[in-house]
């Protein structure tokens, strides 16, 4: 179990990481720090998500300074194209046509630090997802909903819509809807030994 006087803190702006975290049992407090999410051209995947993740543990840190830190950065792989939040409802549309019919993979990148002990964690999940097709009324009715704005790859696996687009995953559940709470709990063990 972990020691429950550790103060935990989740840097993010993600209520699903909130939920994933209460899912846990762990008593947290949230903030959001704003970092440039840039993605580098050529750069790896789990790169990119690890790097991410300690670009916003990089902000977080001026913050908080003891107690337990966690960050994370999620991101969506198709045909080697990263997928990240779209910026418009066009975006969107393009993003989830892509992905109709076809498997894509989901990274998160995560940081999880003990700052009283100088302990820390990087590492990241990969979950591969695949899509049944989909009719363009439901992409657009999806859309208009708004819930893709704020999500990588434009689609929450935990969504009314989101949920009926995906015939399999292999991997994680979790990692997709943004966190592999498995990894990151055990991590926090790791760190509090």
């Amino acid at each position: 179990m972990i020691d429950k006087t550790i103060p935990i803190y989740l840097a993010s702006k993600s209520p699903r990481r909130r939920k994933l975290l209460k899912l846990m049992n762990l008593n947290f407090k949230a903030f959001s720090v704003d970092v440039n999410e840039d993605i580098q051209d050529g750069e790896h995947p789990a790169k990119t998500v690890k790097r991410l993740a300690l670009d916003k543990f990089n902000a977080a840190s001026k913050k908080v300074k003891e107690g337990i830190l966690i960050t994370a950065d999620t991101i969506v792989v198709f045909k080697k194209e990263i997928l990240g939040k779209p910026r418009s409802k066009k975006e969107a549309f393009e993003m989830l046509s892509k992905l109709s019919g076809n498997t894509h993979t989901v990274y998160t990148g995560f940081v999880v630090a003990n700052l009283s002990n100088g302990k820390k964690i990087v590492d990241y999940e990969k979950t591969k997802v695949t899509f049944r097709k989909l009719e363009r009324k439901e992409i657009l009715n999806y859309i208009a909903s708004g819930s893709p704005m704020d999500k990588a790859g434009s689609y929450g696996i935990q969504d009314d819509y989101g949920a009926l687009f995906i015939s399999k995953i292999d991997g994680c559940y979790y990692n997709v809807v943004g966190l592999p709470i498995a990894k990151v709990y055990k991590a926090i063990l790791d760190i509090t030994r």
